[in-house]
């Protein structure tokens, strides 16, 4: 009797380290943000007791917090579905053979390889009206004659910004969508050449379905990724001038390192975490219903 019951506990047991573990360091800051969310917090992080949810109240009549949340919308939106349109075009091209392409392979993903902070500050370097490589190319091809600021306003800025979220996104969703393709039996392919099948007919009834688990897993991931992506925004601008670059977590940043509000910060905090909830779990009930109905 006793070595049954060890041999039904014996999965959990080696799993308990990675559950205990994950309990300390994610579930309980997870927790702690929501208390503050809801009570007064000091300076300090101290806790000052229940405040019926004001810190919540002060969050959305700022009228601040609907601009960062556009922003956030917005800068979500852009970089998974431009980024998971390109990546899926990439894949394609890196799937079939053709010379060099273990290195085009490499090429494709050093973006990915390269942390977030550098590749901003690349990005912010490429844009400089006065050094910038941009600048510089384009006066030495002769296409400008002097110097263009590229960044004149805080939309324009943003959408730099966006540009280098794309960039450094694409190669995740070109390798997800890869490995899909790497797993399609090539015999699909074949008997729909013998039936008489166009490209487009094969990659809309046989590559789009059969890698379509793996578009779900690398779109909700990017949605969670690119939502919480702090490092592009905050090295290119930290969300100025007054706060027209801001996302949600460079916002929340602010408000509790910068202003002292933490209490107001983790109400942000929440506030995402519900959003990108919903968003994330409406996609794969959506992604899946859909699969099912096909089947």
């Amino acid at each position: 009797m006793n070595k049954k019951i060890l041999r039904r506990a014996e999965p959990y047991l080696w799993i308990a380290p990675s559950v205990i573990l994950m309990a300390i360091f994610i579930v309980t800051p997870i927790l702690k943000v929501f208390q503050m969310a809801g009570n007064k917090v000091s300076r300090t992080g101290q806790l000052r007791g229940f405040n019926n949810f004001e810190n919540f109240a002060t969050v959305l009549k700022n009228p601040t917090f609907g601009l960062v949340l556009k922003n956030t919308i917005v800068w979500t939106i852009a970089v998974v579905v431009l980024s998971t349109v390109l990546g899926f075009v990439l894949a394609l091209i890196l799937n079939n053979k053709f010379r060099g392409r273990k290195i085009a392979r490499a090429i494709v993903v050093f973006p990915w390889a390269t942390t977030l902070v550098i590749q901003a500050s690349a990005w912010n370097f490429i844009i400089n009206t006065d050094y910038g490589t941009l600048n510089t190319l384009l006066m030495k091809l002769g296409i400008l004659s002097a110097p263009m600021n590229w960044t004149p306003t805080p939309e324009a800025y943003f959408a730099w910004e966006i540009a280098c979220g794309i960039f450094v996104t694409v190669p995740f969703v070109t390798f997800c969508v890869l490995s899909g393709l790497q797993s399609i039996d090539t015999t699909y392919y074949e008997a729909a050449t013998v039936d008489g099948a166009n490209y487009w007919q094969k990659l809309f009834k046989i590559t789009l379905p059969l890698v379509k688990s793996s578009l779900t897993v690398s779109t909700v991931l990017n949605i969670i990724y690119v939502f919480n992506s702090f490092p592009i925004i905050w090295t290119m601008t930290k969300g100025d001038p007054a706060n027209h670059t801001d996302t949600l977590v460079t916002y929340l940043y602010k408000l509790a390192f910068y202003n002292g509000r933490q209490g107001e910060a983790a109400a942000v905090s929440v506030i995402g975490f519900i959003i990108l909830l919903i968003c994330a779990s409406t996609y794969m009930i959506y992604t899946l219903r859909k699969g099912d109905d096909e089947l």
